[in-house]
């Protein structure tokens, strides 16, 4: 395969993989992930261009006698540093290293806009516990590639020698040609189930399917749950790639992507049940999250609250603190309406209320907004009157000020504000439910 050229790398400038090529001493030099397959993508399969990908280039050094770990570390902080004093016109915008994983990210301003480097030492990876985050040591290309997700992303592009030579030990290009996802090896799903997540968004992007093999891996390892924690388990046990890792996975799902595919594609693999067996089984949360985002509202939570018990599951997510006050906050007014008898179907007469009855339970301590928008999204309690709050009642205050009530001769202090809330009672109950 040439050397990919400006054209079949649109807004990657053609001098920085020959500039690559020259910081590099010794060992080899790969071009490895989605730039690889999306190149492979669009050159041969015609597929149109994504946009620039972020690079990410493995190097392998010799290991020096003795010291096993040092040469790739200092191999790839050394070709990062050598970059740096060359880069010209391109200039380093952000440049940081990570020491334990011989790793380092050099953000570039090109003239198409920023590029993103990513340079890591050749690594293999080991998952002596299910679920947990791996065990890393220094290793080959081949090994590598090896500890990918799919074979759509384990190739490389060689850059030493006479030109760039594809090294694809996996079968990559096949499953390129059959558009398909097919994991690595038997246990892929087992050392690591946010792999599936990851599967989704590659589906949703692509297009492409599971392979026959990958479902039938991934139905299996779900009915056997071979991890060290179950639902109900306390949530900060659980492993992390059910935990924090599976939360980021899920965060660049929802962010990034197109979410009802994605997770469309996880629920016809099984694998939502990764996050919760009432989220597997749920018919309604595109609906749930499609009223949440025109609502304004974080699809995460959207998400969450069709769980069975969505204070643990973002507990086990560790969701950020807002997202987990706003879940709270739901669970405490879908309580709320249910204990008035509007909330599950109940019998009383919800249309009898007024106005400020519905504000007096919207508005009571510990609640907020976007909880009630929440409770819209998930179809929770009458929609009308808690729409007519959402849109106006809660904009709604006193017809005077408390300027003018004191100009009255009314005293400042809790009489007052006492005076002011009455008079938002009687404008509330002109208002039609």
């Amino acid at each position: 395969m040439p050397l990919p050229s400006q054209d079949e790398l649109p807004g990657i400038p053609p001098a920085l993989l020959e500039l690559l090529l020259q910081a590099q001493a010794g060992g080899r030099l790969a071009l490895v992930g989605g730039a690889v397959r999306d190149l492979l993508l669009h050159r041969v399969h015609n597929d149109p261009w994504r946009g620039v990908p972020d690079l990410d280039l493995v190097v392998e050094t010799p290991l020096l006698p003795g010291h096993p770990d040092d040469a790739d570390v200092a191999g790839a902080h050394r070709l990062a540093r050598r970059l740096r004093q060359r880069m010209g016109p391109m200039v380093v915008t952000g440049y940081q290293e990570h020491g334990a994983y011989g790793t380092v990210e050099l953000e570039l301003a090109v003239q198409s806009g920023p590029v993103l480097l990513d340079l890591a030492s050749a690594r293999c990876e080991s998952y002596p516990v299910a679920g947990e985050n791996p065990v890393v040591r220094f290793g080959s290309l081949q090994e590598d590639l090896a500890r990918r997700d799919f074979t759509i992303n384990a190739m490389a592009m060689v850059l030493n020698g006479d030109g760039p030579r594809l090294l694809d030990p996996h079968g990559g290009q096949r499953d390129l040609a059959q558009r398909q996802l097919r994991f690595l090896h038997p246990e892929s799903v087992r050392d690591d189930p946010t792999r599936l997540l990851r599967g989704a968004r590659y589906a949703a992007r692509l297009g492409f399917r599971l392979a026959p093999s990958s479902q039938d891996q991934a139905r299996r390892t779900l009915e056997a749950w071979p991890w060290g924690w179950r639902a109900g388990d306390p949530p900060g046990q659980a492993p992390s790639a059910l935990g924090t890792r599976l939360r980021m996975e899920l965060e660049l799902l929802l962010e990034r992507e197109d979410w009802q595919a994605a997770l469309g594609a996880l629920q016809g693999w099984g694998a939502l049940t990764l996050l919760d067996p009432c989220l597997q089984a749920d018919r309604h949360w595109r609906r749930r999250l499609a009223r949440a985002r025109r609502l304004g509202l974080d699809l995460m939570p959207a998400l969450v609250a069709g769980a069975a018990d969505p204070v643990a599951l973002a507990e086990r997510l560790q969701l950020p603190h807002r997202q987990h006050r706003l879940l709270v906050q739901f669970l405490a007014l879908r309580q709320r309406l249910a204990a008035a008898g509007v909330g599950g179907g109940g019998s009383w007469p919800a249309a009898d209320w007024p106005a400020s009855r519905w504000c007096a339970l919207l508005e009571a301590p510990g609640s907020s907004a976007e909880a009630v928008a929440l409770a819209l999204a998930a179809g929770i309690g009458p929609r009308r009157p808690l729409l007519r709050w959402w849109l106006r009642w809660r904009h709604l205050r006193a017809a005077t000020t408390a300027e003018r009530l004191i100009a009255t001769g009314l005293r400042p202090g809790p009489a007052l504000g006492e005076r002011l809330r009455q008079l938002r009672v009687e404008r509330l109950n002109r208002e039609r439910v």
